[in-house]
């Protein structure tokens, strides 16, 4: 979708496929849009495309009301990736640019602001400054829309520094004031006090039962709940801790959102889309997957399987250590014995309901200090926790949207007690990696001996080679289809 022609195309067909790849500029009208947006086609000479929203705001145009270009599904590209480009992309949306400025975007992926600058330019159209507003001006709009905080308190809780600065953004981008925004709001009735609710868009297909199911059974006591339908859990944030709860919308993830504070509402709905993997493109996952003589019939039983990621790295990396060589239950029964001693209280404005979580998980410093025993963890396995959370504490080890993959995964393996598994475990979750895979789980293992092929290590691996760049996606479907033999074996027992 790089040549005009192709994304005119798209443009002409409406395809929401697109949505969030690029955008559409209109010249005559001075508008930016999704791909999919249902105004009239407009002409080529007066189309502009962009990589970004933030390189159309740049360039001058301001979002279509209609089809609220804002409100997509972020670029897979970025999720792909894994250079420098990608992962400034990753961290400006989890909020860096933010909290830590251009200076701190440049010191964490080692390169100057001028270069820095040079490069995002040439491959999005825009700046990280420019990227930032645009992630800036997306917050207040749902902070707008979805709360009754003063408009005030909306500048401040988005990123602005100042109201002249939140006023001229919005006008300039949305092309209305933030007081008429709100009064379309409430035309709307969007509010909803106990919390902020909002929409999280994604690409069809996209397996929302089976993400839930596969967290909610992954579920840590005092850290995450799930009901069979909602799935709750708690979030460090960078300013305070928060409340989420997630469930399937139809057309949308629904999410509500209970923050200590709003400066953390982009990084926390970015968060919840990284660990639901909302910004995936199926469509090229079963292009791949769906074609394979192995997996053909799984992909297309179960269309839109994600890959589950997570809202914290540290996290992650502590829960895969536990989960070294015992079942997924035991695993849950570890983290949560590691909760109940370390783990962190939540407010009482955050837990006040009952049955909901009630603490955060342990973060490295604490792990790193603590007496491990007395767990049910074999002392050579405390010891890896131990090692691994100085690792993270001391910043040797940086697991976040930014992280250079291949460089994490060598430093995992660098730690004694972490083999191939558990760094690849964490490159999946913890980082995103599209591609990584494990070759020796014994659940692939068994997947693909039952599917008809060998479970040799070697066999298995280069098997997997024919699902690349997707092999993260390839074990999903392969961990999923135990799951379908055994329910398949429930029922044939029923009838029997």
């Amino acid at each position: 979708m790089k040549d005009f022609e192709h994304r005119y195309r798209a443009v002409r067909g409406r395809d929401v496929r697109f949505d969030g790849w690029f955008y559409v500029a209109v010249t005559s009208t001075g508008i930016y849009c999704r791909p999919s947006c249902p105004a009239i086609t407009p002409k080529r000479s007066n189309v502009r495309f962009f990589p970004t929203s933030a390189a159309a705001q740049y360039a001058g145009f301001r979002a279509c009301k209609r089809c609220r270009p804002d409100a997509v599904p972020g670029s897979p590209e970025w999720d792909t990736r894994a250079d420098v480009v990608a992962r400034a992309m990753r961290l400006i949306a989890d909020g860096v640019v933010d909290r830590d400025g251009v200076s701190g975007l440049a010191r964490r992926l080692c390169y100057t602001e001028r270069h820095l600058h040079r490069l995002l330019s040439a491959e999005v159209g825009a700046g990280p400054l420019a990227l930032a507003r645009a992630r800036r001006a997306h917050t207040a709009r749902l902070l707008i829309e979805t709360t009754d905080l003063p408009i005030t308190d909306v500048a401040f809780a988005a990123g602005f520094t100042s109201i002249r600065q939140f006023n001229d953004t919005i006008r300039e981008v949305f092309a209305v004031t933030p007081r008429e925004l709100r009064r379309i709001r409430g035309q709307r009735d969007e509010t909803v006090r106990a919390g902020i609710a909002l929409r999280l868009p994604f690409r069809t297909p996209f397996d929302a039962n089976g993400m839930l199911h596969f967290l909610g059974t992954r579920a840590v006591a005092g850290v995450e709940i799930f009901d069979g339908k909602t799935y709750r859990r708690a979030l460090r944030l960078p300013h305070g801790s928060g409340m989420v709860a997630l469930s399937d919308g139809g057309d949308h993830i629904h999410c509500e959102l209970r923050l200590e504070n709003l400066r953390d509402l982009g990084t926390a709905v970015q968060r919840c889309r990284r660990l639901l993997d909302l910004d995936a493109d199926p469509v090229a996952v079963a292009d791949v997957l769906g074609a394979d003589p192995l997996l053909g019939t799984l992909v297309r039983r179960s269309p839109g399987r994600r890959v589950p990621g997570s809202v914290d790295g540290t996290e992650l990396a502590f829960r895969a250590v536990l989960g070294q060589q015992v079942s997924v239950a035991g695993a849950r029964t570890l983290a949560g014995r590691l909760v109940a001693r370390l783990g962190e209280p939540l407010s009482e404005t955050l837990a006040a309901e009952r049955d909901e979580p009630t603490h955060l998980f342990p973060g490295p410093h604490a792990v790193a200090e603590a007496a491990l025993d007395g767990l049910g963890v074999p002392g050579a396995r405390r010891e890896t926790l131990r090692t691994l959370a100085r690792a993270l504490a001391g910043g040797g080890i940086v697991l976040d949207p930014g992280s250079e993959r291949e460089e994490v995964e060598r430093q995992l393996l660098g730690l004694r007690g972490i083999g191939p598994w558990t760094a690849s475990y964490v490159a999946m979750r913890a980082l995103g990696d599209p591609d990584a895979f494990l070759p020796t789980d014994l659940g692939v293992r068994q997947a693909v001996s039952r599917l008809g092929n060998s479970d040799d290590r070697r066999s298995v691996a280069a098997l997997a080679e024919r699902w690349r760049p997707w092999r993260a996606y390839a074990t999903q479907q392969l961990w999923a289809s135990l799951g379908d033999e055994k329910d398949q074996t429930k029922k044939r027992e029923v009838v029997a």
